[in-house]
């Protein structure tokens, strides 16, 4: 998880435009932070999970919005992008998108 600051500011304002937010599970601690007690199954077991939640917010949402400064994109957000993408969803993001 980069981009804490981008992310909380990003549910504000997207909070105050109306829009319901599903977001990440915190935007307080890096994931390296949140799963820090956690040894290397455990830890590659909870990004598995989490990446499977995300997914299934997409399937929730009706547009997903990529938060991107300077046109940062990485494996698991292009995963998300593509997969918006190929069930339809809308995708918006902060910096144009080279993916």
């Amino acid at each position: 998880m980069r981009f804490l600051a981008e992310f909380d500011a990003a549910s504000l304002s997207e909070t105050l435009a109306g829009r319901i937010v599903l977001s990440v599970g915190s935007h307080r601690q890096r994931d390296e932070d949140a799963l820090a007690h956690l040894t290397g199954a455990g830890r590659a077991a909870a990004l598995d999970r989490l990446g499977e939640l995300h997914l299934r917010k997409i399937d929730l949402a009706d547009e997903v919005l990529v938060i991107n400064p300077g046109g940062y994109v990485g494996e698991s957000t292009r995963r998300e992008i593509a997969y918006a993408r190929q069930t339809g969803k809308a995708v918006r993001s902060l910096e144009p998108l080279l993916v």
